[in-house]
């Protein structure tokens, strides 16, 4: 596997190092011992898919608190997705920047998404699906959101026309700085 290092500290971009023959290729798409090299959170809670079948669903963008804050490994697994985090760790060096990597299924790239940061990510094409690794288990009261469109964080979306977005998404409130 490759990591490269992002401007949001300790997020990665990872990409797979595919070893092939007539058949195809075969590579690592996960290895604890890598992880811990490179002092990511190589525990692994849960996995989740996601679905959608419309270009310009946008879904997030969420994150979950302490103590249950989760890293997150991201790919596309069918389609194409602008995948997005935002730091939210206060002290960090990147402290409410925003980071947006296009993930297509054909490229077989991953984004590494460190605990505090918020995820969220949009369809751009028909028929898309997302595997993720998180490293905690879903905590419904630890649960918490960006809007999209927050004025505070200026993420720059490759589509702003006909999306499709959940209540849930489209009205979390405007960012507030923790006190």
């Amino acid at each position: 596997m490759i990591f490269k290092p992002a401007h949001i500290t300790g997020a990665f971009i990872i990409d797979i190092e595919p070893k092939g023959d007539e058949r195809g290729f075969f590579a690592r798409g996960f290895c604890r011992k890598e992880f811990e090299a490179h002092g990511l959170n190589p525990t692994i809670a849960q996995a989740n898919i996601g679905v959608s079948r419309r270009r310009g669903t946008l879904r997030g963008l969420h994150y979950q608190v302490h103590p249950h804050a989760e890293a997150k490994l991201i790919r596309c697994t069918a389609g194409a997705v602008f995948d997005v985090i935002v730091d939210l760790r206060a002290g960090s060096p990147s402290y409410k920047e925003w980071l947006g990597v296009e993930l297509r299924a054909e490229m077989h790239t991953m984004l590494y998404a460190p605990e505090g940061c918020a995820h969220g990510y949009l369809t751009l094409a028909d028929h898309t699906e997302v595997f993720y690794l998180v490293s905690e288990f879903y905590s419904a009261g630890a649960e918490r959101g960006l809007r999209w469109n927050d004025p505070a964080f200026r993420i720059e979306w490759p589509i702003l026309k006909d999306l499709v977005i959940s209540d849930k998404d489209r009205n979390w409130p405007d960012w507030m700085e923790p006190t």
